[in-house]
């Protein structure tokens, strides 16, 4: 019986000198909802820095990829890539035909830590076709930055 208790004794010992493993560091402190409201900001004017030098690549940045839904002209794009390949089809080649870009009266409101609703106006000034319209943009927040994981855009034609 001794033996046991011996060995008992041991075994405690011996486990108390196990090393625990490390605690796991502290979540992120969550930011303020203006810091948040700020780094949404932030991804819409790159996003519009990209578009008005011509770097489609850069714009698309601003959405989630691959499974962002991307809706205009009544229609679903097909998904991150078919997004590029439509500004590249559309909107490529000249800066005429791209257009200078503006976002405004932007509006964002906080529907989670991770979650953002922002509507904004825009105007795509361009000789031919120019567009005026307003955007509704789910955004999430993924691996700590802002992508915008569902966009729907509404234009009104200009009078002729």
């Amino acid at each position: 019986m001794r033996q046991y208790a011996a060995l008992a004794l041991l075994m405690s010992a011996l486990s108390a000198c196990t090393p625990l493993a490390p605690a796991p560091p502290p979540p992120a402190p969550a930011l303020s909802e203006e810091a948040e409201k700020a780094a949404i900001l932030a991804v819409i004017a790159r996003m519009q820095d990209a578009w008005n030098r011509g770097d489609f690549r850069g714009y698309m940045e601003g959405f989630a990829n691959p499974d962002v839904i991307f809706v205009s002209r009544g229609r679903f794009q097909r998904d991150w890539q078919g997004t590029l390949e439509h500004y590249v089809r559309d909107y490529g080649g000249s800066p005429e035909r791209r257009g200078r870009l503006r976002f405004f009266d932007i509006r964002i409101h906080m529907l989670a830590p991770d979650a953002a609703q922002l509507i904004s106006r825009y105007q795509l000034d361009r000789p031919r076709e120019p567009q005026d319209g307003i955007n509704t943009r789910l955004m999430r927040k993924r691996g700590g930055r802002w992508v915008i994981w569902l966009n729907h855009v509404s234009s009104v034609e200009p009078p002729r």
